[in-house]
């Protein structure tokens, strides 16, 4: 691979990321995520020698393939790289760089674009569930202009709205892997949920902090992180995610009530560094949390009458449509994301 490897490097919602064509890397996980790690830099808190943005938002690859499966167009498998350790994770999925896939796939010829919007149904490999992603394509070509805009980017860009169907238990086989609503870990209030992402949601007020903080100040915080560490790595046995110590799931976040007329309020670790913002699935876990009584995230939230829930984060909000049957069950969720391509060629492990 001294001709280097073909490449795009894309904005997927808050996040940025490497995307590959799948045929394009080794087919041996070992040497596949040895050369990931060189091409990010890692590990390097910097990753001065590599493309990576020295944070995990921006440390990121998709790795894309035309999917074999009936009811998809596209196979999508996310890998976190880590930054600073010597680590590639396929354990969860990414909401945000799913934004950047539909047009990463028309760009790259693994599907046809049409006239006006193009519909690309994405298998999300990391947990098995389909997506569909409607693209602006006004001229049979991916467009990023619109008029659309998300917190946490600036300016705006193309629509790209993102539905899911069948997500509950993503990883952890239920929406309520303990069948709790409320687990008790280490005298604190947890609710360990799974709508898309496995996170556990716990109360800001129980770690003596209002959640308003900003990231910086929870970043500085080891008391609260650690506090935090010790929960996750007792939630993951009873999440049915095993030992977790060197997972990025589950995420932990830490709920208030909303500042700024939103459903609720959010300070969200990735596992070990506090997001920016809020991931696509780990916002809507959170807005599906606030819909179950009695749980830490429905003691501080504000129901949206219309299914709109904006779950604020340090750098905004994200907005989250839920729909619910008869019984109050969570039968869909969407999102409107964005997304832009940066830079397409060659990238030099």
């Amino acid at each position: 691979m001294s001709d280097g490897i073909p490449c795009l490097w894309m904005r997927g919602g808050t996040s940025k990321g490497a995307v590959f064509n799948a045929a394009d890397l080794p087919r041996d996980q070992d040497a596949r995520d040895a050369l990931l790690l060189r091409v990010m830099g890692s590990p390097d808190p910097r990753q001065i020698d590599g493309i990576g943005g020295a944070d995990p938002l921006t440390s990121k690859v998709a790795l894309l393939s035309v999917s074999t499966r009936d009811d998809a167009d596209i196979d999508y498998l996310f890998l976190q790289v880590f930054v600073d350790q010597t680590l590639v994770s396929d354990a969860q999925g990414c909401g945000n760089i799913l934004a950047a896939v539909g047009p990463a796939a028309i760009e790259m010829g693994l599907f046809p674009a049409v006239m006006g919007e193009t519909r690309v149904r994405i298998h999300m490999v990391n947990t098995g569930e389909v997506a569909v992603a409607t693209i602006a394509t006004p001229d049979g070509h991916v467009t990023y202009h619109g008029d659309a805009a998300i917190d946490g980017v600036p300016g705006n860009h193309a629509a790209i709205p993102l539905m899911f169907r069948g997500i509950a238990g993503s990883m952890c086989g239920a929406l309520l892997p303990t069948g709790n609503v409320v687990d008790v870990i280490d005298g604190t209030d947890c609710t360990l949920i799974d709508n898309g992402m496995p996170c556990v949601i716990l109360r800001a007020s129980d770690f003596g902090i209002t959640g308003t903080e900003t990231r910086d100040d929870l970043e500085q915080n080891a008391t609260v992180k650690a506090r935090l560490e010790a929960i996750r790595l007792k939630a993951g046995p009873l999440m049915a995610l095993g030992e977790v110590r060197d997972k990025s799931v589950p995420k932990m976040t830490l709920v208030s009530a909303p500042l700024a007329g939103g459903a609720i309020n959010t300070r969200s670790f990735i596992p070990h560094r506090c997001h920016a913002t809020i991931g696509v699935f780990a916002a809507v876990t959170v807005a599906t949390a606030c819909t179950l009584r009695g749980s830490p995230a429905a003691r501080c939230a504000v129901l949206p009458d219309d299914g709109r829930f904006r779950v604020e984060h340090p750098s905004g909000a994200a907005e989250v449509l839920l729909e619910q049957g008869g019984n109050g069950q969570i039968t869909g969720a969407g999102l409107l994301r964005t997304a832009r391509k940066l830079f397409e060629g060659r990238v030099y492990p």
